[in-house]
């Protein structure tokens, strides 16, 4: 039994035994979004839904070697409280990008690929890529921490007001509303398969320079990125923060688009993991390259946890040589809970609640009346976005559902929101279509899908969908289904169960509090229906 576990920036922890994958990350638990430090509550909770004593652990695979001796003291005496003086007999160190690669690779399926990591850093470095074969991973390339494109984007971000390491979606987003007008090859630039940072310095530094470069004012950043949240777009200063973001989007791509023409040259399949891969345009943008690119579900540091541990289990399956690959089927890996349990909160809070007799018809026919469902069943999803298990879901059709939603959730309301389409049905929806059940890249839109589901387009006509087979999940399939019956489009608007700024929920608890918090119209937990 392996236990992976970061202690960081997104911590969490996952343990593997014989068949069985239980993954969660300590902001679910402890409710504190992308929470940094020791993940007590993760190593407890994954030990709890697994059956399983701390005695059971065999080896602790934990994501990162460099810390600073106060961070590695604490490390260590959080562990030996959970597993005793003798903790260090069990402790195996992964490399940080190591570890990103590895979740990539050893989930792919393939026997040999390339992996690719790149983020802003971790232990020294920015990007890793190996060449793997057989369970083997050899690194032929990398960047250091100060080449970092991963910080280049997390510097825009801030330079924007919005908050590095946390918020550059929002600046993808933005981008689709501009042109880029800035050529930024001055800043960052592709040598080899390696980044190069002109600016050589990172952080606060390289945002200060950055706004000597785009002669934008940083000390109004705040103030122009609150007024993009409300949707005022057309200010002077709020266009030219707008033509920024476009050009950083624009600039990724370019540099992301070059480095995967160079890596066509080894003829392998592609894994990829690290922050940077949660830029799903740049990813659509590799996958022309790389037609079958497989994209790590929680390609964050949330994933750090599961690729130590995986890497760790696959060199031991390699020495006694029963290593051979392994294809992620889902990412449905986290707690889940009982009718009776859930029933029984209900109870205990006085909630008014029905018992219904068939989920899918009921939430289907209450998403074609023009309701909100904020959905929970089944065990939480792995990784940053809800799946169908911890989902809001609406019907995409209604392009005003949109402004209820950003209201309700407090969202910036230059966000899209995403669909999840029936498998069968992304041929008449996607442009290029490639099944994509973890919504890791986007896609054009086809005429159709911008015309019959508005809601889930993006303004320049991309989508980032979850595209959804039968077995994938069969009652979450079966509420699609329903849908296209009644409506016929076999897509639902599909965003994460929780309010901005907050993880997505866990329990029973945190799925009334976010319900009741956003005033949505109806709350599923499995069999029970609630009302405000």
């Amino acid at each position: 039994m392996i236990l992976g576990l970061h202690d960081g920036h997104d911590a969490g922890a996952v343990l593997i035994t014989d068949g069985e994958i239980y993954v969660v990350n300590e902001e679910r638990l402890n409710r504190i979004k992308h929470y940094r430090g020791f993940p007590e509550l993760s190593v407890a909770k994954v030990l709890e839904i697994a059956g399983a004593n701390v005695e059971d652990v065999e080896i602790i695979a934990v994501a990162g070697i460099f810390r600073k001796r106060s961070r590695l003291l604490e490390l260590e005496e959080n562990l030996k409280k959970i597993f005793g003086r003798d903790f260090k007999r069990k402790v195996l160190y992964v490399e940080h990008h190591l570890a990103h690669a590895a979740s990539a690779y050893f989930t792919s399926g393939w026997r040999e690929a390339l992996a690719l990591s790149i983020d802003a850093a971790g232990d020294g470095l920015s990007s890793s890529i190996y060449v793997c074969r057989e369970g083997e991973m050899i690194r032929i390339a990398q960047s250091t921490y100060l080449d970092s494109l991963g910080d280049f984007y997390a510097s825009v971000t801030e330079l924007l007001g919005f908050k590095p390491m946390r918020h550059e979606g929002k600046v993808m987003s933005l981008a689709a509303y501009g042109k880029p007008s800035y050529d930024l090859s001055a800043i960052i630039e592709l040598n080899g398969l390696t980044f190069e940072n002109h600016l050589k310095v990172v952080g606060i530094e390289a945002t200060k320079k950055l706004a000597q470069f785009f002669n934008f004012p940083f000390e109004k950043a705040k103030e122009v990125s609150a007024n993009l949240k409300m949707g005022k777009l057309d200010g002077k200063l709020e266009r030219k923060a707008i033509e920024i973001a476009a050009s950083a989007q624009r600039h990724l791509e370019k540099i992301v688009d070059e480095l995967g023409l160079k890596l066509t040259g080894y003829g392998l399949p592609l894994a990829y993991a690290g922050g940077v891969a949660q830029n799903v345009k740049a990813n659509m943008i590799l996958r022309r390259h790389f037609p079958d690119l497989w994209v790590f579900p929680a390609m964050h540091d949330g994933g750090l946890a599961f690729g130590a541990a995986v890497f760790v289990k696959s060199q031991l399956e390699r020495l006694d040589g029963r290593w051979k690959p392994f294809r992620l089927k889902h990412v449905y890996l986290g707690p889940s809970y009982s009718e009776n349990e859930i029933e029984e909160f209900l109870r205990g809070k006085g909630a008014e609640y029905y018992e219904i007799s068939d989920v899918p018809g009921f939430v289907a026919d209450s998403l074609i009346e023009g309701k909100i469902v904020a959905f929970f069943q089944g065990r939480m999803e792995f990784g940053p976005r809800a799946l169908g298990n911890r989902s809001i879901l609406a019907d995409p059709r209604d392009e005003s559902v949109k402004k209820k939603l950003n209201l309700s959730l407090a969202r910036d309301v230059f966000q899209p929101f995403a669909p999840t389409i029936l498998e069968e049905r992304i041929g008449d929806y996607l442009v290029d279509p490639h099944p994509n059940k973890f919504m890791t890249m986007s896609y054009y839109a086809t005429e159709e899908f911008v015309k019959t589901a508005p809601a889930v387009v993006h303004v320049d006509g991309t989508t980032r969908p979850q595209t959804l087979e039968k077995e994938d999940n069969p009652v979450y399939y079966n509420i699609v289904k329903r849908f296209e019956r009644g409506s016929g489009v076999g897509a639902v608007l599909n965003t994460s169960f929780n309010m901005h700024g907050e993880p997505i929920v866990c329990s029973p608890r945190d799925a009334l509090n976010s319900f009741r918090k956003a005033r949505l119209d109806v709350l599923v937990l499995e069999k029970f229906a609630v009302y405000l």
